[in-house]
């Protein structure tokens, strides 16, 4: 036993050897095989600025900024022509705040203003102007009051009107030219980790820990659908064309709903679980989530099928967002980093 022992190990040094050869013969460093794997599964670049978790990421209008938002109390600005660090938000909270769940960060529909819902219950706003688009450091607005931890953000298709969703369950409406509260939605028990405006914005979508999805008329702070579910929601995603509801659960479920008669359509294949958020591409053909196994999934609408599951994260991929013209996906992760990938062709 002990002589096959020996030659194991013998073996195995004999292989590493010959890999180290195989390395430096090639001019790689070791980690650079990682690289190459990555880029294979279509792994444009890696951003790894933040010191903590990523919670959420957000491209501009116009796709030539990405902000993400992270547990170390900082948003960042990236230009991502370049993938050039262009600014750091970061904000002073004494407390960590209620819960552990992410929080948001959201480009105004305009491109001209930044916010980011944090631990100590506010939503902070700030304008992203000029030639540089370099923004500055003081919150245009500071929106408080909120129950609890800011978990979700989206701006109306107007840009009027900024919707937050709470962790302990509230979602509350503000104005954004002067940050008056105009409604509070109440009816979720849980935390409300992602909101969605209609695109007529009309409606609004709201997914919380509680199980609930629902459907709230903007103008009247009513609902109009509720859907159960045994386990967690943990995303909603209007269709580009308003015709269609993504529903994500921790579960694994990634379900397409008819807005019009609340009818299941389908459900994606090849699913895993995990808490995440789910995005339509912008013409409406391709489904993005992350999940709980460190990966990123693409599914084709018209039929569920799976298009691409790839690895890069080292742990749970906690938010993805298309960029304006579709072919790349940003996603943000426990591991802290950001990931920018090439979206599958269908």
């Amino acid at each position: 036993m002990e002589r096959k022992v020996k030659w194991w190990v013998l073996g195995a040094g004999v292989v590493l050897v010959i890999l180290s050869v195989l390395v430096i013969r090639a001019g790689l460093q070791p980690c650079a095989w990682l690289d190459i794997a990555l880029k294979r599964s279509g792994c444009l670049c890696t951003l790894e600025e933040h010191k903590s978790p990523v919670d959420s990421v957000a491209f501009s209008p116009d796709g030539a900024l990405l902000a993400s938002g992270s547990r170390d109390n900082t948003v960042r600005l990236w230009r991502v022509a370049d993938r050039d660090l262009l600014h750091v938000f970061t904000i002073q909270i004494s407390s960590s705040g209620a819960g552990g769940y992410s929080q948001d960060v959201a480009f105004s529909p305009g491109g001209k203003m930044l916010a980011f819902g944090s631990t100590d219950g506010a939503v902070r706003l700030w304008r992203v102007s000029g030639d540089e688009r370099h923004p500055g450091g003081t919150p245009l607005h500071i929106l408080r009051g909120q129950a609890g931890k800011v978990c979700s953000l989206d701006f109306s298709p107007d840009g009027r009107i900024l919707a937050a969703g709470t962790w302990n369950g509230p979602v509350r409406l503000w104005q954004v030219a002067d940050g008056t509260l105009l409604r509070t939605l109440n009816g979720h028990t849980a935390g409300v980790v992602s909101v969605a405006f209609s695109p007529d914005g009309t409606t609004l979508a709201s997914a919380s820990l509680d199980g609930a999805t629902k459907l709230w008329d903007v103008a009247s702070a009513t609902p109009i659908h509720e859907r159960g579910d045994p386990s967690v929601t943990t995303g909603v995603a209007f269709s580009p064309d308003g015709s269609m509801l993504a529903i994500a659960t921790s579960a694994g479920d990634r379900q397409l709903w008819s807005v019009d008669d609340w009818s299941s359509i389908r459900e994606m294949e090849s699913i895993r679980g995990g808490m995440g958020n789910v995005a339509f591409s912008p013409d409406g053909e391709v489904l993005a989530a992350g999940n709980g196994w460190h990966e990123v999934r693409w599914w084709r609408v018209a039929d569920g099928a799976l298009l691409r599951a790839v690895k890069g994260h080292t742990d749970s991929v906690n938010s993805v967002t298309f960029s304006p013209d579709g072919n790349t996906l940003a996603s943000g992760s426990l591991d802290g980093t950001v990931r920018l990938w090439q979206v599958p062709e269908e």
